[in-house]
């Protein structure tokens, strides 16, 4: 599951702030687009696709992708929805985990094989469980790396597997800014919309975090990259500019 890892390793997991389907999939697909090597209007592609047949597996988990006619590394994004959404799968049940692909007409045997290397990690895990009741996003990449570990296992060499996987664990500790001293369940990760002629807004599932930090002062994070309001200490990871002026920032904040 090499672009499962590198998705992890390369900070492409996320929570999912949308719950409505169509929504959530543009959410990642706006993740895919920003990957250099990544050619194409995802969004639409991916919702064609959904249009004629649904990428649901069941059990909580999805696979919606794009094929793409050139050349070019397999690429995967990383969603999940706390609350899960109700994506229209066979079996009825609400998708937790969205595994996003971006499949170039050279990597379509490398896709199946990943996405059945998948299956079977998630089968040998129990299912989606442990990802459906995770509290943080800290305990689904765990999760994840789990299944991914438990795919390295069978098919590389063990000394060969350790090393792939302490390369993960550091990368996925790298996320977390200099001076944030803390256990990682106390990190809440949140993505901050600001823009002139509004109030910022904020995208989390953490109730609290969202009343307090949309009625509190915040200022502006055009030069700076970290700030404390409402009892909280935030650190900005990356900003991503839009249209009339309008910012994502993609942030961590820690109760003080």
């Amino acid at each position: 599951m090499k672009s499962i890892l590198t998705a992890l390793k390369d900070g492409r997991l996320i929570e999912l702030p949308e719950t409505d389907k169509e929504k959530a999939l543009r959410y990642l697909a706006s993740i895919m687009e920003a990957i250099p090597e990544v050619a194409g209007d995802v969004a639409e592609g991916v919702l064609e696709r959904e249009r004629s047949a649904n990428t649901g597996i069941g059990r909580g988990w999805a696979c919606p992708h794009i094929r793409v006619d050139k050349e070019g590394e397999l690429f995967s994004v990383l969603g999940w929805s706390p609350a899960g959404i109700d994506y229209g799968s066979s079996d009825g049940a609400k998708v937790h985990l969205l595994v996003m692909y971006y499949i170039p007409g050279n990597q379509r045997i490398v896709y199946l094989k990943e996405l059945s290397a998948l299956a079977k990690a998630i089968q040998a895990g129990k299912g989606i469980e442990n990802i459906e009741k995770a509290s943080n996003l800290n305990d689904v990449r765990n999760e994840l790396l789990n299944w991914v570990s438990s795919s390295i296992d069978v098919n590389l060499p063990k000394a060969k597997a350790r090393m792939i996987k302490l390369e993960a664990r550091q990368a996925m500790a790298a996320d977390v800014p200099s001076g944030v001293n803390c256990n990682l369940d106390r990190l809440i990760p949140f993505y901050l919309i600001a823009g002139a002629g509004y109030r910022h807004i904020i995208l989390s599932q953490n109730d609290e975090l969202i009343r307090v930090l949309e009625s509190a002062d915040v200022p502006s994070l055009e030069d700076r990259y970290d700030f404390e309001a409402a009892g909280y200490k935030v650190f900005v990871r990356s900003s991503t500019k839009y249209r009339s002026g309008r910012v994502l920032y993609d942030c961590i904040a820690v109760k003080s």
